[in-house]
């Protein structure tokens, strides 16, 4: 996945209710098309800051494994994230990897498993750790890598009553548009809207994550969610009655990752 945009995606929120509800369903379907799934794998751990500095280390051990499997096209990018923004019970770092079938994701895992990586000192030190699998239809990237980037992701839960293609139509109508433009200046380098494929919390949830180069990208996104208020009008309660403001969460970190 980069906001002070909390605040300012419940405009976008309510842009979104114009989006979805006033426009015809046969417009908002048509521009933007469902992608084949992507799979990620997401690691993550709370480790004391003394071990830091060592799971800077880990990553780079684990560098030749994730470039062999890049390489062959069993996986087509991973990376890791430093958390910047610490909360009591969060998680300080994470490693992932994405790719196009779960057999792949699954088999560098059992890779990191046989080679002894995943019981490694700096790991053994978590105070927690706890995985997750994601998968997208709305994507995108540059091929490259890229080192102390910024990762931004937001959560949001649909309300009970949401219509089952609600991410659908909130991705086609609002999400992908405007991340594509933002990917097209160079502004974004990936993003993407995920939801879980092995369901460890309450279906229901959605993310979204974009990574951009440097500082002012996250400006360049904020700046480009105001213009697209200013574009459009702002009316219909369609986003609002999708989705439970109540738990959404965002996060913020420095990454480095690696695209094919």
């Amino acid at each position: 996945m980069s906001k002070s945009w909390c605040g300012v995606l419940v405009g976008v929120c309510t842009l979104a209710m114009s989006v979805v509800s006033s426009a015809p369903a046969s417009a908002q379907m048509s521009e933007v098309k469902e992608k084949p799934p992507m799979y990620s794998y997401v690691g993550d751990w709370t480790l004391p800051r003394a071990q830091w500095a060592d799971m800077e280390k880990f990553g780079a051990g684990n560098q030749k494994m994730l470039d062999k499997a890049l390489a062959d096209g069993t996986i087509v990018a991973y990376g890791s994230d430093l958390n910047l923004i610490h909360t009591a019970d969060g998680p300080t770092h994470d490693s992932w990897w994405s790719a196009m079938s779960l057999a792949g994701l699954l088999n560098v895992l059992d890779q990191t498993y046989k080679s002894g990586t995943a019981v490694s000192p700096v790991l053994s030190s978590a105070t927690k750790h706890w995985d997750s699998i994601y998968v997208s239809r709305y994507y995108n990237w540059h091929s490259g890598s890229w080192k102390d980037a910024y990762t931004h992701g937001a959560s949001y839960r649909l309300k009970p009553d949401a219509p089952d293609n609600a991410v659908e139509k909130l991705s086609k109508g609002l999400i992908v548009p405007m991340m594509e433009k933002l990917l097209a200046d160079g502004t974004l380098h990936e993003y993407e809207v995920d939801v879980e494929a092995i369901h460890t919390e309450a279906p229901g949830t959605f993310w979204i994550f974009y990574i951009t180069s440097s500082a002012e990208g996250l400006d360049k996104v904020n700046a480009a969610l105001q213009e697209t208020l200013k574009a459009n009008p702002l009316d219909g309660p369609a986003f609002g009655s999708m989705v439970d403001f109540t738990p959404h969460r965002d996060m913020l970190a420095r990454t480095s990752a690696t695209y094919k």
